[in-house]
């Protein structure tokens, strides 16, 4: 086990949101769409949406957000709330566990409320059979009894809004995608984009950081203002300790160095499972379920975990014939690149 684990329990760089930071999440979480940092073309879209169902004074079209972990949709959930000035309820997809469980959330909300499922995607499908009805005619539809004596009930609700949050947009089934009027994706920010949310989040917290020490831990954030803030948590811990009186570049570079997050925000098992592919398969191609047995990782957790910002950050390839570590890979380890690679992909005629 790592350092990092040692002193997390977790992969400090998981996009993953966890019990213990959910209250601080809260607290750093902007109310209104303006004070949203980045994801602009999202924002333009969403603020006429909402200006347009307010004039009309009807409740916003049911809204699914689609991206990766920790981009900020549960904060869009709740800024929508409150651009409406409506009630919110949070939930998600695999704590509604029977219809009954669904039935007694709808009836509870008000006309106008938000209703905010995290996780849709994993909604039990007997359950998500009651969302049409209510998605689409504001009616619950129930089945009261069993077997000869059963009957149907149909109950009026409120109308409101259902936000939705996904991210694996594949496993929802069409007909409850085609029931969100608007759909909108998020994607990963750039390092100036979380140069300015680290920079809000200290201010929040009453943190000293400069511009550089904030540019550093932008450049390590892979694109995620969830990790942003986590490792602006860890990097104070060590400021503070160290007596240092502001995070510079330098308290930020020895902190994340120490952590095992280097400059490209990879941990110590995404370097495990590059230099896997460049010094054991001379850079690849290699099978997942062989790359998974060497790494000692589930297969699963590679594909849906580890790859994707490996993916995004140009140092592995996903080909036919199995991953690949990229040229950038082998540079960023100061590895040799050989002939053959170097023609797979390109460089070589």
């Amino acid at each position: 086990m790592d350092f990092e684990e040692n002193i997390t329990g977790r992969r400090l760089v998981s996009a993953a949101g966890v019990a213990d930071e959910l209250g601080a999440d809260v607290d750093l979480r902007p109310r209104k769409l303006k004070d949203y940092i980045g994801q602009e073309q999202l924002k333009r879209s969403l603020s006429v949406f909402i200006r347009a169902a307010r004039n009309r004074g009807e409740p916003l079209d049911h809204t699914l957000f689609h991206g990766f972990p920790g981009l900020g949709k549960t904060t869009l959930a709740y800024i929508i709330a409150n651009e409406m000035g409506a009630g919110i309820k949070v939930t998600s997809g695999p704590v509604i566990e029977r219809p009954g469980d669904l039935a007694a959330i709808l009836t509870s909300l008000q006309g106008g409320d938000v209703l905010f499922i995290d996780e849709i995607h994993r909604l039990n499908h007997v359950v998500e059979e009651i969302l049409y009805p209510a998605m689409e005619d504001y009616q619950l539809d129930l089945v009261i009894g069993q077997g000869p004596g059963a009957r149907s009930v149909k109950m009026d609700l409120p109308r409101f809004t259902l936000v939705g949050a996904t991210t694996r947009t594949g496993l929802l089934t069409p007909p409850l995608r085609d029931r969100f009027g608007v759909i909108l994706r998020l994607d990963f920010y750039s390092a100036e984009e979380l140069v300015a949310i680290i920079k809000r989040s200290a201010r929040l917290m009453d943190i000293a950081i400069d511009e550089e020490g904030a540019l550093e831990l932008g450049r390590r954030s892979r694109g995620t203002p969830r990790i942003a803030n986590r490792l602006l948590r860890r990097v104070r811990d060590f400021s503070e300790v160290g007596g240092h009186p502001k995070i510079n570049k330098q308290v930020a570079d020895e902190a994340l160095n120490i952590l095992a997050v280097d400059r490209y925000g990879l941990d110590e098992m995404d370097r495990r499972i590059l230099l896997t592919l460049i010094d054991k398969f001379q850079g690849g191609p290699i099978g997942i379920d062989n790359l998974a047995t060497v790494v000692c990782e589930e297969k699963n957790t590679l594909e849906d975990v580890y790859e994707p910002f490996l993916i995004q950050s140009g140092f592995l390839v996903r080909t036919p014939r199995g991953r690949m570590a990229t040229v950038a890979a082998y540079e960023h380890f100061g590895r040799t690149v050989h002939p053959g690679l170097a023609r797979q992909q390109g460089l070589f005629e």
